[in-house]
């Protein structure tokens, strides 16, 4: 057993980790990221663009995004975008650029949000736990055609198991700190 028979479900994991990341970017938490604006694609001349490929964004305060597109004709197709999307934000269109002021959120309003993100955090556990499930399940087959030893398969088993935690502690983490930044006033 070498680490390039561990690699790709390390590699599997890390992905899962980083999906859980952008889906809590994606959480607003009252301040102003642009990052809330990458799932929101345009209909720009045909194909699906995402807000950051044809406008500049800017955030001139804590909580305010200004979104000021290169080209002029793109602005209605921007403001249509997000008012259909789920930001749950009115765009406010000047002619020249959409500006989105981020609301003090209330407190059951951050309530939500945690649920929210802990859903999204057992999800990416969930994901974890099925790759190391077909890890354990591939190293099984390997040592029934007596590819691997006994021995062999249970310090997969063993070595699978502590990156699973390792990667799920790692998760819980990240969940504490987005969980302190929805929860801060």
């Amino acid at each position: 057993m070498n680490k390039d028979d561990y690699k790709s479900y390390t590699d599997r994991m890390k992905k899962s980790i980083d999906s859980v990341a952008a889906d809590f970017a994606a959480v607003r938490a009252g301040r102003a990221n642009a990052a809330v604006l990458d799932r929101i694609t345009v209909d720009y001349y045909g194909t699906p663009t995402p807000i950051h490929q044809i406008a500049s964004i800017a955030s001139p305060d804590p909580r305010q995004l200004l979104i000021t597109p290169w080209d002029a004709s793109a602005l209605k197709l921007i403001n249509k975008a997000i008012q259909e999307s789920d930001l749950g934000i009115n765009p406010q269109n000047d002619g020249k650029s959409i500006r989105l002021a981020f609301p003090q959120l209330t407190e059951e309003r951050r309530k939500e949000l945690v649920k929210q993100i802990r859903k999204y955090a057992e999800g990416g556990k969930v994901a974890i736990r099925n790759i190391r499930r077909d890890a354990i399940d591939t190293f099984k087959k390997q040592q029934k055609a007596s590819e691997i030893t006994e021995d062999d398969y249970k310090i997969a088993e063993k070595d699978l198991q502590k990156l699973t935690d390792d990667y799920c502690k790692e998760l819980d983490e990240l969940l504490a700190k987005k969980e302190k930044e929805l929860m801060a006033v």
